[in-house]
């Protein structure tokens, strides 16, 4: 600010330029700041870092001890300030980051880089995880580190809408990639079958031509059987597709499934049990039976062939409310869940989300053609339902098919 000199007998005095600024206070250095200018300074930055209440804000020392808090950190974290106050800031962190020692990384990244940021998950007072965004600041004064200055917010409700958008996009892309697979499967299976008529047909003829000749029948038989295999896979095809045409009716599930109990078992072997835990209370389906027992059939051949060793397969049924699972936001409704359970090989997370893919298959060649989790899969959509599938390595395998409770239709009284 300009001042001006003033002579007053003999002596040379400082008078400000500016007659609103106010005369100098006793002690006060020309141009420096007052002590109770500084005090205001510090209660209101006080002030403002006890009125924020969405991040904790907190200073450590050069050891990483709490030296102040904030209503945030209290909010935040659960702490009282003279509960935290004098902690080391670990104690916020997890018990497996500790002892990768990621509270001394980030205070030395602090110090080296000057700044540190991080995400990850932290511990409040009660002991429950919340997911943080950590900001950690060196301060220094005349060249000497006098400590940190931490910030965290909690950022858990984004952390966990990222993960459902994520799975969300997920789910649509390998919704659209199956239904890109099924389009191009119902083609081929209908092409395939064209021509399957033509050789049965025709296999047919000769037989007829030739029903005396053995050599020719043999030959003949020999052909049909692979015309029937052709058939089933074709079948499989379009279930996967949804292009087999159903024909359902009411059924008694645990009859349906206590009826082919002898061809499941057989189709176990030797070396492996299947047992039934039928659930008595289990309500009666619109099914086409024949979809159905070939559907359980392919689910029990599966868990077989993943218990090279020997096993037990259990077969379970049970209700269940879920929403549907092309519509998770609608309402629950009720599901008879059939279960086939087995305490095999189990499979790894990118087997388990490619097995419904037609013609995928984790056995040797020969030894499957891929088709007999897309049946149960396509056979499952096709009614109305769907299939949940559960394994881990070395862990078993759960695949339940979910077929939809019929909703009965309200009862209509009379009026008199």
């Amino acid at each position: 600010m300009p001042t001006r000199l003033a002579r007053s007998k003999g002596d040379v005095t400082l008078v400000d330029a500016n007659p609103a600024r106010r005369p100098l206070e006793s002690g006060e250095a020309l141009g420096a700041p007052s002590v109770k200018g500084l005090e205001d300074e510090s209660r209101q930055f006080a002030l403002l870092i006890g009125s924020v209440t969405d991040y904790a804000i907190y200073m450590l020392d050069p050891d990483g001890y709490i030296r102040s808090w904030n209503p945030g950190g209290e909010r935040i974290k659960g702490y009282t300030s003279r509960e935290i106050i004098g902690q080391h800031f670990s104690r916020f962190y997890t018990p497996e980051d500790v002892v990768k020692g990621e509270p001394q990384r980030g205070l030395e990244s602090a110090r080296t880089q000057g700044k540190f940021e991080a995400e990850g998950w932290r511990l409040r007072k009660d002991g429950t995880r919340f997911r943080a965004s950590v900001v950690i600041d060196p301060i220094w004064q005349d060249g000497e580190l006098i400590g940190f200055a931490k910030v965290t917010r909690d950022v858990t409700e984004r952390y966990e809408a990222q993960l459902h958008l994520l799975a969300a996009q997920k789910a649509l892309a390998q919704s659209q990639k199956l239904e890109a697979i099924g389009k191009l499967t119902f083609g081929l299976a209908h092409d395939f079958n064209n021509l399957l008529t033509v050789i049965v047909n025709s296999l047919d003829l000769i037989g007829l031509q030739n029903s005396n000749d053995e050599r020719t029948a043999e030959w003949i038989e020999a052909a049909q059987r692979a015309s029937d295999r052709g058939a089933l896979l074709t079948r499989q095809l379009l279930a996967f597709a949804r292009g087999q045409s159903l024909a359902p009716e009411l059924h008694d599930i645990n009859a349906l499934l206590a009826r082919s109990a002898e061809l499941y078992r057989r189709a176990c072997g030797a070396t492996i049990q299947c047992v039934f835990e039928l659930s008595e209370d289990a309500p009666r389906l619109e099914v086409d039976a024949t979809q159905f027992e070939a559907a359980v059939l392919n689910l029990i051949a599966n868990s077989r062939d993943a218990m090279p060793g020997g096993g037990t397969i259990t077969v379970r049924t049970r209700t269940v409310r879920a929403a549907p699972q092309d519509a998770p936001d609608e309402s629950e409704r009720g599901y008879l869940a059939i279960e086939v359970i087995d305490n095999g090989e189990g499979m790894s997370t990118d087997v388990a989300e490619r097995a419904p893919e037609p013609f995928f298959t984790t056995k040797e060649i020969g030894r499957g053609s891929g088709l007999g989790l897309s049946q149960v899969f396509g056979f499952a959509a096709q009614s109305g339902g769907f299939v949940l599938l559960r394994s881990l390595p070395g862990g078993g395998t759960t695949v339940g098919l979910h077929l939809p409770v019929p909703v009965p239709e309200p009862a209509h009284g009379t009026t008199g």
